[in-house]
């Protein structure tokens, strides 16, 4: 009789698993950009009723770490799937999920303008996407997420471009303090800042393209009256070796009066971590998305 009540609960959960509703990935997308040069790829998530309705959907732009690209999130972080079950759930709106490729570039214009890579986003990528698919331009019905490296191209972006973004969720985001980027532009990790940033001043100090493209030095100088208009979420796992800079700028917000929330959950610097817990950042952006 057990065996038979089991069966019977694996059969009902199969069922359910198997009426939920699925949304569409497609993948090999791609825009020609004029400011970079190259084409730029990227994957897109569309909710179940997608196809079966007329209306436009609010959009999260969901950025990839350094050495991955535009197929992560679906393939290793399942953010389908997520997405899948919290609208079905009632958790989260129907929303377009774009993924797109930036290889290495910080999601920034690197330091002499061989590539840049923020402008494309800006004037073209954004422009370009928000047309050929049903979504509502405005700023309160577009946000920005992403891990370590795209923790902070999300950052960055809600931060230099207040007037485009309602939401920023930015997950084990890769933010350093001047402290730690003087030491890594002086050792062997500057092969990875240096195309970015570029060298240290003959005295020793830090490029200036540094101080225009890291969250902590920009809201030192920006003006803080549009920035305080979008919301932010920054999650980092108590394990993460990005502890300190997340830190700092939680300490900064909290300084500047900038509303946020800073979630330090268990975990490290993995997919394991981003897996579990893009939920809530789906559900942070959702509830901006959500007319009051």
């Amino acid at each position: 009789m057990k065996y038979l009540f089991t069966l019977a609960n694996l059969l009902l959960a199969s069922l359910l698993m198997a009426q939920t509703p699925k949304g569409k990935v497609i993948e090999g997308q791609s825009i020609s950009s004029k400011i970079t040069g190259y084409n730029v790829n990227y994957s897109i998530y569309l909710p179940p009723c997608y196809d079966t309705s007329n209306r436009s959907y609010p959009v999260l732009y969901l950025l990839h770490g350094y050495s991955d690209n535009e197929t992560a999130w679906v393939q290793f972080g399942e953010v389908n799937h997520t997405a899948d079950k919290a609208i079905e759930a009632g958790q989260i709106p129907p929303m377009i999920i774009i993924m797109p490729d930036a290889k290495v570039t910080w999601y920034v214009n690197n330091h002499d303008g061989s590539n840049r890579y923020e402008d494309m986003f800006i004037e073209e990528f954004i422009p370009r996407v928000e047309k050929m698919y049903r979504i509502r331009s405005q700023k309160e019905f577009r946000a920005v997420s992403g891990l370590s490296m795209g923790g902070h191209g999300s950052l960055v972006y809600a931060i230099k471009h207040p007037d485009l973004f309602g939401a920023c969720a930015a997950f084990s985001a890769a933010v350093y303090t001047n402290e730690e980027m003087k030491q890594f532009l002086s050792d062997d990790n500057k092969k990875w800042f240096q195309p970015i940033y570029g060298h240290l001043t003959s005295d020793g100090k830090l490029p200036q393209h540094w101080n225009n493209n890291n969250p902590i030095n920009i809201l030192n100088e920006k003006p803080l009256k549009d920035i305080k208009k979008v919301r932010f979420y920054i999650d980092c796992g108590d394990d993460d070796f990005l502890y300190k800079g997340n830190a700092a700028l939680h300490v900064l917000m909290r300084d500047k009066k900038i509303k946020h929330e800073y979630r330090i959950r268990e975990g490290a610097h993995n997919w394991t971590y981003w897996r579990t817990n893009i939920i809530h950042g789906l559900q942070f952006v959702g509830d901006v998305f959500h007319r009051k």
